[in-house]
């Protein structure tokens, strides 16, 4: 069977995302605990590298942005590939405090270069307004991230140590994943059509839109919802009267909520406006987090709050194209993506300091004020593009 040249082209980034994801994002979940074992740093500088990488990324987000924009995207993602590959291998001979979280200073680079906000600017720049179709698909492979890599990196530690799963994933990154950016994806992108007078809107930067900044707010409060809730997750569950095995199972129903919601999302063809999407997307993280607080069945929480995650990774790509189209889409992703990911960085640190101030249970109340300030922002975006677009498609 011959794919054809979109299938093939959202099938590549696919196997890319989620060996990215699975080998940063997701990385410490497994080895956090014997990198502390083995080399006696505490679990704060452990985990701290994440954060290093999640700073990294925001930095470098808004140059990737432009560059997507003026190249495409296959220079940027076969770069962001190679740098998490240097940094897995400088983690790997890490023997002081200062160049590991110097590795996940480059790992983070990478992921800034090569994880969903570059890949969705690269669909934006190759496939333009007809586009949202590829991202809904993308974030359906990518939403196995966790459910892949997280057995094979505890296989890989078992086998190899911690170290060696750092290069075993080098190796992949280095053999699949840049070979499939550098090969597979269009060396050089369309041609973009411009609007009179360039920029969203006939000369209006987006920047000075309010629309952008609420798509940036929801963003930045999304962004700190989710990292806060998966790093506090079971410290908040076992608070509530869970038994930690209890709480564990509980975890794991996110993913499969994240991917099915996904999947109901793609089974809608892009036929309503992915303002919905963002609106249904805040309005179940607040009643996962507020049924937890009314003590409705955890289980149903949870899961809530995964199909509202995984619908939040299609809102963040789909919303810039329908809003500002795709003349500058690339751009404007990246211009998004810096504040977000700066907020991904500070959020597990200000969340430890809230669990260690108010206890699990005050957190979670603060998790339902960030939740319900995110669906009143994301009301406020719906009736200003129904302002300014006089009216929203159903």
């Amino acid at each position: 069977m011959i794919l054809s040249e979109r299938t093939r082209t959202i099938s590549v980034l696919g196997i890319v995302q989620i060996f990215a994801w699975g080998s940063s994002f997701y990385l410490l979940a497994v080895l956090a605990a014997p990198v502390e074992a083995e080399t006696g740093w505490s679990a704060g500088l452990v985990s701290g590298g994440l954060s290093v990488g999640l700073l990294a990324a925001g930095l470098v987000s808004r140059r990737v942005g432009r560059v997507i924009q003026a190249q495409g995207g296959r220079r940027v993602l076969s770069t962001g590939m190679g740098l998490i590959a240097l940094g897995l291998v400088i983690m790997a001979l890490a023997q002081s405090e200062a160049v590991y979280l110097l590795a996940w200073l480059l790992t983070g680079i990478g992921m800034g270069a090569g994880l969903y906000d570059a890949a969705f600017s690269t669909l934006g720049r190759i496939y333009g307004a007809g586009a949202r179709g590829a991202i809904t698909a993308l974030t359906l492979w990518g939403g196995f991230a966790s459910t892949v890599c997280w057995p094979i990196s505890a296989f890989l530690v078992e086998a190899l140590g911690w170290r060696g799963t750092c290069l075993a994933y080098a190796a992949l990154h280095l053999c699949v994943t840049l070979p499939l950016c550098w090969f597979a994806l269009p060396r050089v992108p369309p041609e973009l059509a411009h609007r009179v007078g360039g920029g969203p809107e006939g000369g209006r930067p987006a920047h000075m839109d309010p629309r952008f900044w609420c798509m940036a707010l929801t963003g930045i409060l999304l962004a700190v919802l989710s990292s806060l809730w998966m790093v506090h997750l079971m410290s908040i569950l076992t608070s509530l009267g869970h038994s930690l095995a209890a709480a564990v199972s509980l975890g794991a129903l996110i993913g499969p909520a994240q991917v099915g919601a996904r999947v109901v999302e793609m089974m809608g063809r892009g036929r309503h406006h992915p303002i919905w999407t963002l609106l249904v997307s805040t309005g179940l993280i607040l009643f996962g987090f507020a049924g937890l607080e009314l003590g409705l069945p955890a289980a149903a929480a949870l899961i809530a709050f995964g199909g509202g995650n995984g619908l939040w990774s299609i809102a963040r790509g789909a919303l810039p194209l329908a809003v500002f189209g795709p003349e500058d889409y690339a751009r404007i992703m990246g211009q998004i993506a810096m504040p977000v990911l700066l907020a991904s960085s500070a959020a597990p640190l200000a969340g430890a300091v809230l669990v260690a101030r108010i206890g699990p249970e005050g957190t979670l109340g603060v998790l339902i004020a960030l939740s319900l300030a995110a669906l009143a922002v994301s009301l406020t975006l719906y009736a200003l593009i129904r302002r300014d677009r006089q009216g929203v498609p159903g």
